[in-house]
């Protein structure tokens, strides 16, 4: 992908490329890809390891779903917003990106959703495993943005800006409006499974998955960088088959599910 670059007269750009580490955000990003695509392989396994497609008895270390989800996410949020007071010299406009995208997503998570899940408890494998991705995409998002990429001063009236910021935007919004739903499915101690109705759930089964996979797609194009769609790429392999197996879940649970209805990608999978 092609980098963004600033003019030479750009005295911001030429400082904050001095503290860019090219070498780890280049490996880094290849490792993420690879992550995500070894998830792809062996997802069957990884679906069993947690959830309501654990198939073997649950470990002896669990931890509480609302504790697990603020422990895991905290890290993605907390390192990039050390980077930005910790660094003495960074990208403005690359701040500013991060934090109307990667941690504002971050914030919700940790502080928002996390507070309300009515989930199963996490293995503390898992949670461990989950909260080990978040410090390393957070750092590697946070230091790429503040300074790697730059950006030249057209950049924030360009359309590929503006277009990924609202695609980042829409999917954010689905994503909590589908988790809003998901949460009000079942009374408060309630553990039965329901049919999930309304939103982008008439369509597909992971609407949640959906909006945020489009989130991270949309994130990648107003930021136009490997590091950014090395995590949209990640995203797409770790949750997307999640989809799936939920898809197929509520149709082996319930005869009445909707046969219309996909799995992840309205009208098509």
């Amino acid at each position: 992908m092609k980098r963004i670059t600033a003019t030479l007269s750009n005295p911001e750009a030429q400082t904050c490329k001095m503290y860019c580490h090219e070498n780890v955000v280049n490996y880094l990003s290849c490792g993420i890809i690879l992550a995500g695509l070894g998830h792809l392989v062996h997802h069957k396994k990884a679906q069993t390891s947690y959830g309501r497609h654990m198939t073997l008895c649950p470990p002896a270390k669990m931890v509480p779903a609302r504790l697990a989800w603020f422990l895991q996410e905290m890290p993605a949020l907390l390192v990039p917003l050390l980077l930005m007071l910790l660094s003495h010299k960074s990208s403005s406009v690359g701040k500013y990106l991060l934090l109307t995208t990667f941690c504002l997503h971050y914030f919700q998570r940790t502080f928002v959703y996390s507070l309300l899940t009515r989930g199963q408890p996490f293995p503390l494998g898992v949670m461990v495993a989950a909260g080990f991705f978040c410090l390393i995409n957070g750092f590697l998002q946070g230091h790429h943005l503040l300074h790697c990429a730059h950006f030249d001063e057209e950049w924030l009236s360009g359309i590929r800006y503006k277009i990924g910021l609202l695609v980042f935007y829409i999917g954010m919004a689905v994503n909590i409006h589908s988790d809003y739903i998901l949460r009000n499915l079942r009374k408060p101690k309630e553990v039965v499974y329901k049919i999930p109705t309304g939103g982008l759930f008439e369509y597909v089964s992971g609407a949640n998955y959906l909006g945020e996979i489009v989130e991270w797609f949309g994130y990648a194009v107003a930021t136009w960088s490997v590091p950014t769609v090395s995590f949209a790429v990640f995203s797409l392999c770790f949750i997307g088959p999640r989809a799936h197996y939920h898809h197929r879940f509520y149709q082996e649970k319930f005869k009445e599910y909707p046969k219309f209805r996909k799995a992840l990608i309205p009208f098509i999978f």
